[in-house]
């Protein structure tokens, strides 16, 4: 792998950059502080501005490293979701990727644009293997994003996480793409 970090990647629609502690109002407005956004997140809403401003400074001090993969979503220059690289691991080449949108901007195809743009990057130019993504049974959207862009389906954990919304189990769908399928699908 050749790890690039975070760069600035672009879409027909959409800008990908690293975080800024100044994105911090628009964040905590467009979804940190929507608990319908946040229902299947890892999460909880931010109670305030300050908890996204504190979380902000640590991303944009993290961005610096080169295997550290994490945008900013911007629309017209709007910070309107997040999508991010986890789990890395340098043996096998893989990672999970995660992701979250303004709900005003659900169902305009901005997820699958983003996802699409950011899986080009990571198999064409950093030379990962495997990217990884999981989503709740309940969150059926977030699936159809990662099929749109070619993460085929790879089981059903039963009751493997437990949603702070609710404090409820949730089964959870396991997907994820190899650099073949990406290819393959070109």
């Amino acid at each position: 792998m050749n790890h690039k970090g975070s760069k600035i990647l672009k879409t027909e629609r959409l800008v990908l950059r690293p975080f800024r502690v100044s994105d911090a109002e628009e964040m905590y407005a467009n979804w940190a502080s929507d608990p319908e956004v946040t229902k299947f997140l890892t999460w909880p809403p931010h109670n305030g501005v300050e908890d996204t401003r504190a979380i902000l400074t640590l991303w944009e001090e993290e961005s610096k490293q080169p295997n550290v993969y994490h945008w900013a979503i911007t629309l017209e220059g709007e910070v309107i979701g997040d999508i991010a690289l986890h789990a890395v691991n340098e043996s096998s080449e893989r990672a999970v990727v995660g992701y979250c949108l303004s709900k005003k901007h659900w169902r305009k195809g901005i997820m699958p644009e983003a996802l699409g743009c950011v899986l080009r990057y990571l198999f064409e130019e950093v030379g990962f293997h495997r990217i990884e993504a999981a989503h709740s049974v309940e969150n059926p959207a977030s699936g159809r994003v990662m099929e749109k862009c070619g993460l085929l389906y790879e089981g059903t954990a039963r009751g493997e996480h437990r949603l702070l919304s609710t404090g409820g189990w949730t089964d959870i769908i396991h997907r994820a793409i190899l650099r073949e399928d990406y290819f393959a699908r070109k």
